[in-house]
């Protein structure tokens, strides 16, 4: 009878917030036609993928990219436009040159990428292959005095299956009804704790590997990816804090190649290897950069509050950050562009944020936050947090936007409901109550602000391109991009237009967990 009377009560607020909500649906139409019709997505996209990427956290190549957006956010009209700087403690690094290949008992080169923030070689080497399957730390004994100087394989053959089904997939009417229906309210994945217990003794026994490994003295480590069609997963080997230890060269290879090395290696038959890798460290600027700029309120009461929308600006190294996330980016610099194109005056101040290291832990998100709305360390409220009325954020591939996460917030999902309903037809209907985790918004929603990602059609991201070698402008879908971009900018304008914030969940201060670095 409880839970019956509190969804009574539910749909009384529903209801009552649903006659509340005011459209401006003239609005929207324009929206969509500047959206769809005249986008800037497509060049937008070429500049991000192309010309400035990759971008990895603290590197030069990232501050070279922060100064076109901020550039090209003044163009667009925009003001305020800066790269706003944060401890971030990091070291630059860049691949300057890498060449990997077999060369006996054939020759075949490699597809290979390293892996950031691991020590480049002084010199190219050559050298046979030493293959190491490692199922316990006794194993290590019998390699003691046998990798001086050696190219060492850290794994035994990898199974590869066939593909049966499409890579890249769109969410379906039943997949969305699932979604929006899904009792738990949760999206998180709960592991068991043995599950746990063995991926924490699975991780140690790599550290003392790589640890055996270097002091052994061995020159250069070579792993499978877990891609396959020669797509590499590649992400970090080393730390990116400035004066910790640096790491040995760790080279991923495409799991074919890698298996073909370990078949002759398990023959007897000596494999030559060459590898030239210059991987730069850059110690000369420590800070990370968040790009900031903004469409000030006009409305004298409201104009203090402020509406933020974006995604992560850095990439991983291995490719150009196409789905991950100059798509986000794009995103939120064209819905920007349309506001501005329409000559919009909203009420509320709008801002964008391209947010810096979320790759290694959403740090720039997270320091935007302490600085401007709440310190978790000392539970402190700033005189800012009052002041927001939502973050929206983008950052789950290129695919188009099928609705909206409502993070656990009951009161938002019939005002979301009607926001999309001019998008209906472009295939944008559903608001789950849901949690999604995994990207800047979490940064947000654990200090009690209201903060959302969108819900997008995953078409190839997890299959194909996230944190791989294959993230690049030809594997995003610029027509969901135009798609993306005119929905986010009509959810900007109805926050910053609203008479009301957007509402907020119950927060408990004394209830945020402590954080836990990700590298």
């Amino acid at each position: 009878m409880k839970s019956k009377l509190l969804w009574f009560w539910f749909l009384v607020i529903s209801f009552s917030v649903i006659a509340q909500e005011k459209i401006d649906y003239q609005m929207m139409q324009r929206i969509r036609q500047e959206g769809l019709q005249n986008s800037k997505i497509p060049e937008l996209m070429s500049y991000l993928c192309d010309v400035y990427a990759p971008r990895l956290a603290g590197s030069p190549q990232y501050r070279e990219a922060g100064k076109w957006a901020v550039e090209k956010l003044k163009e667009f009209g925009l003001v305020n436009s800066k790269m706003e700087s944060f401890n971030l403690s990091a070291r630059g690094w860049e691949v300057k040159k890498f060449y990997a290949a077999m060369t006996s008992p054939q020759y075949m080169p490699l597809i290979a990428y390293p892996k950031a923030w691991t020590s480049g070689l002084e010199n190219s080497i050559s050298g046979n292959a030493v293959l190491m399957d490692i199922k316990k730390e006794e194993d290590l004994n019998q390699y003691k005095g046998k990798l001086k100087d050696a190219i060492v394989l850290i794994k035994g053959e990898q199974e590869v299956t066939l593909s049966f089904e499409a890579e890249a997939t769109r969410y379906t009417d039943e997949d969305l009804k699932k979604l929006q229906l899904a009792p738990d309210g949760s999206g998180r994945r709960n592991f068991s704790p043995e599950q746990i217990e063995q991926m924490r003794t699975q991780r140690e026994l790599q550290n003392k590997i790589l640890n055996f490994i270097k002091q052994e003295g061995g020159k250069v480590i070579l792993e499978p990816s877990r891609g396959k069609h020669g797509t590499i997963f590649v992400q970090s080997g080393g730390s990116y804090r400035k004066g910790s230890e640096l790491s040995l060269p760790q080279i991923v290879v495409s799991v074919e190649q890698y298996n073909r090395i370990v078949r002759i290696l398990q023959k007897k038959i000596p494999v030559s290897l060459d590898i030239d890798l210059q991987a730069n460290f850059v110690d000369s600027d420590s800070l990370g950069y968040n790009i900031i700029a903004e469409i000030p309120g006009t409305d004298k009461k409201l104009k203090d509050e402020v509406v933020i929308l974006g995604g992560h600006f850095d990439t991983w190294h291995a490719a150009t950050g196409g789905t991950d996330n100059s798509a986000g980016c794009a995103v939120a610099m064209e819905a920007v562009r349309i506001l501005k194109t329409l000559g919009v005056q909203p009420k509320r101040t709008i801002r964008i944020a391209l947010w810096d290291a979320e790759e290694i832990g959403l740090i720039g998100s997270r320091e935007y936050v302490k600085a401007h709305f709440f310190d978790r360390d000392k539970k402190e409220k700033k005189t800012e947090y009052d002041k927001l009325a939502a973050y929206f954020n983008y950052d789950n591939g290129s695919g188009k936007i099928r609705g909206i996460y409502a993070q656990g917030n009951f009161e938002v999902i019939p005002i979301f409901e009607q926001w999309l309903k001019p998008f209906n037809d472009l295939g944008a209907s559903t608001v789950t109550l849901r949690n999604t985790s995994g990207t800047d918004h979490l940064s947000f929603d654990a200090v009690g602000l209201p903060g959302f990602q969108f819900i997008q059609d995953e078409l190839e991201y997890e299959a194909r391109t996230h944190h791989s070698n294959m993230d690049n402008y030809d594997h995003t879908v610029k027509s969901d991009l135009i798609q993306s971009a005119t929905i986010m900018a009509a959810f900007i304008y109805n926050a910053a237009m609203r008479e009301e914030k957007l509402p907020r969940k119950y927060f408990d201060p004394n209830a945020i967990p402590q954080r836990r670095p990700m590298f």
